[in-house]
């Protein structure tokens, strides 16, 4: 394969992509990672215009399948967005384990900003990320990361009551 071809068509490989994913930076993630692809590619085209083509229709598919992994995860979001409340409402606050707002302060600080933002005073995720210049996912893996450390140092000073919910905790 001539991958002189693709080399020299770089700038132009990211554009279409960019123009059908509407993102520089995936745009040319998903192009770094078909021209792996195609590197290591059992058969490939032996001259200079079948290797464009072919390598458009590689990065025609790979497009469809960013689509596509949106779409789930936009569809499991919704599902999780309506089983879960976005903010925590005045009736339910009286509920919460008042051992949350000690163990708080041993999260890294970070952490505990992020736990605070989203999920006492409602701010959303996506809105995070956008302020901060950082990717979606990025934002929300963090976010996955300290309510673990939550969980894990709720559990260590409320024992029984953090593993069956903490409802109306008797924790002093």
């Amino acid at each position: 394969m001539d991958t002189t071809a693709l080399t020299d068509n770089l700038g132009t490989f990211v554009s279409f992509v960019r123009s059908r994913t509407g993102d520089a930076e995936l745009a040319a993630d998903i192009v770094q990672e078909c021209l792996l692809k195609a590197i290591r590619a059992d058969t490939r085209p032996q001259n200079e215009e079948a290797t464009v083509q072919w390598f458009y229709r590689v990065l025609r598919n790979a497009v469809i399948d960013v689509h596509r992994r949106r779409r789930v995860e936009e569809r499991a979001r919704s599902e999780w967005e309506k089983e879960w409340p976005v903010q925590v409402m005045p009736e339910d606050e009286r509920s919460l384990c008042q051992c949350l707002f000690s163990v708080l302060p041993a999260l890294a600080p970070a952490e505990a900003e992020l736990i605070r933002r989203v999920d006492l005073e409602g701010e959303s995720p996506a809105s995070l990320a956008a302020a901060a210049g950082e990717r979606l996912n990025t934002v929300n893996v963090r976010l996955f990361r300290a309510r673990r450390h939550l969980r894990d140092q709720l559990e260590r000073v409320c024992r029984t009551c953090a593993k069956h919910g903490c409802l109306d905790c008797e924790c002093a």
